[in-house]
């Protein structure tokens, strides 16, 4: 027998429940690993409340690192006794041991913790594909991250930074300021206090960014687009505020011939190769000290619930990661 946090209703923290859960064998293709550390993400958040619909009951969580314990017919990816991680699904990560398809598994490199894969694979590789993949960022662009002090802001200012790119990063409070320039945002703008828009242009000379990453969604999609120069895109990966409205597309052509996309990490890694290709970039940037990986909250698996309060409340900076 294991454990794992189980969701048999959609709604607050309150619905995450700490149970006992029965394992089969690998089947073919298949993989069983022990989990050291899991993840926590904001999309578990919508999988939890229901915006991202999922038959229940359901295990949540998207990312972990383990150890492979045993593996079904046909795995050739990994082998029993390889430290491993993955990120982007499917769903169960919530849990002491879990079943996941080989396929979706890389294996660590001796450079790579297992504290730190399960707090960087999913973040860190979101920011790989929209840094390296969506647009590629190069010296002298001139981006803006919104919730740059959050887990994937962290990474794209430090990686975009190595970059050579200059990157202005929205932040609620003057720590979480503090926190974004230490790791690579250039001009971190209390938005609280200031007009991002304003302070953009201001920080451009009216130019306008080439590209503007946005976690947060209604409450500053259309004010980012006020921030992009002619033929800038934004890119919209998650929505913590609420969907966007829908907008005249007619907007884009007005104020420049802007590009909009909502990507996501599980497209950019559905082929395997792009799978660990992907992760490959983000070891490399890692072990090179370009990109560090700050775990700035822990909390026992078992204890999910208050980790959801925490992240919901924007209590928490960086990366989390839950302990089985």
């Amino acid at each position: 027998m294991s454990k794992a946090i189980r969701v048999h209703a959609h709604g607050g923290p309150e619905v995450l429940s700490w149970e006992e859960i029965s394992l089969p064998l690998p089947g073919p293709g298949e993989a069983l690993i022990r989990q050291s550390a899991v993840g926590l993400n904001f999309i578990d958040v919508y999988y939890r409340t229901g915006l991202y619909p999922t038959p229940l009951p359901v295990t949540l969580g998207l990312e972990g690192a383990g150890v492979v314990e045993a593996i079904g017919e046909g795995v050739s990816e990994v082998k029993v006794g390889d430290r491993v991680a993955y990120a982007g699904g499917p769903l169960g990560a919530y849990a002491e041991a879990r079943l996941i398809p080989a396929h979706r598994l890389v294996v660590l490199p001796d450079s790579i913790t297992d504290h730190q894969a399960a707090a960087m694979m999913l973040q860190g590789m979101t920011a790989q594909y929209l840094l390296r993949r969506t647009i590629k960022i190069k010296a002298g662009d001139t981006i803006l991250v919104h919730a740059a002090a959050g887990g994937v802001g962290l990474i794209l200012c430090q990686w975009a930074h190595a970059l050579g790119a200059t990157v202005i990063g929205t932040v609620s409070t003057p720590a979480k300021a503090a926190l974004a320039q230490a790791h690579g945002c250039d001009h971190p703008v209390l938005y609280t206090q200031e007009d991002f828009v304003a302070r953009v242009k201001e920080l451009t000379q009216g130019q306008g960014v080439t590209a503007v990453y946005d976690s947060v969604g209604k409450d500053t999609f259309l004010k980012s687009l006020d921030c992009l120069q002619p033929l800038g895109l934004i890119a919209l990966f998650g929505q913590s505020s609420g969907k966007v409205e829908p907008f005249d597309l007619g907007l884009l052509a007005s104020k420049g011939s802007l590009f909009v996309t909502r990507p996501s990490l599980f497209a950019y890694s559905a082929k395997r190769e792009d799978l660990v290709a992907g992760a490959q970039d983000l070891f490399d940037v890692v072990a090179s000290g370009a990109v560090k990986i700050e775990i700035n909250q822990t909390y026992s698996l078992a204890d999910a619930a208050q980790a959801h309060r925490d992240l919901e409340a924007r209590k928490t900076t960086g990366s989390t990661i839950l302990l089985p």
